[in-house]
């Protein structure tokens, strides 16, 4: 594809190519708290047909904690692209932030790419960019792809923080607390759970 090119993939680290790297290829990465990530990724492994079945919601629990999910464990993924940043061009995004402040982390990409919109275009990719304005577009929310199972969840479910709280047992936030602790521990990289 002629240059500039765009690419999406929810590649680990580990799996980019070596030419991204030789390249000095710009990266933008969105990462999302893993209490909510778990969830998402639970109800799109549920409606995707080519996807094996996640089975129940306490079976899942173990297997995203286990890292046996697609891509592998949500810790090496989001741990591997933030050390990656600091050798890089990656612009390391949350979701969470996101969501707070729309306009603003449009605005770090804008700068990221070298970009100068004017505000009335910046206004209008965050219109276009919403959640409610994306769950109706069907260049977006994949109603026209037949894999996808909406009638199990639609593949634009919620996009909010703090779901997790209506899936996690008080057993099961204690469980994934202490894992999560052990597991962040070698890291300064740091995620807000809830609004």
């Amino acid at each position: 594809m002629p240059s500039p090119r765009t690419l999406k993939t929810h590649f680990p680290v580990q799996l980019l190519p070596p030419s991204f790297w030789e390249q000095k290829c710009k990266i933008i990465y969105m990462a999302r708290n893993a209490k909510d990530n778990m969830v998402s990724y639970y109800h799109f492994q549920r409606m995707n047909k080519r996807l094996p079945d996640p089975g129940t919601w306490d079976e899942y629990f173990e297997t995203f904690l286990a890292g046996k999910v697609c891509w592998g464990s949500w810790y090496d993924h989001v741990k591997g692209w933030w050390r990656k940043k600091d050798s890089h061009p990656i612009l390391y995004l949350f979701y969470e932030e996101m969501k707070k402040d729309p306009k603003c982390e449009i605005r770090k990409v804008m700068e990221f790419l070298g970009k100068n919109l004017e505000e009335e275009v910046l206004d209008k990719i965050v219109y276009n960019t919403s959640f409610d304005v994306m769950k109706n577009n069907p260049m977006t929310n994949y109603t026209n792809d037949t894999v996808m199972n909406q009638n199990v969840s639609p593949f634009m479910r919620k996009g909010i923080m703090g779901d997790w709280k209506n899936h996690f047992t008080i057993a099961q936030n204690k469980q994934f607390n202490e894992d999560y602790e052990k597991n962040m521990a070698d890291t300064s990289l740091s995620f807000c759970m809830e609004l």
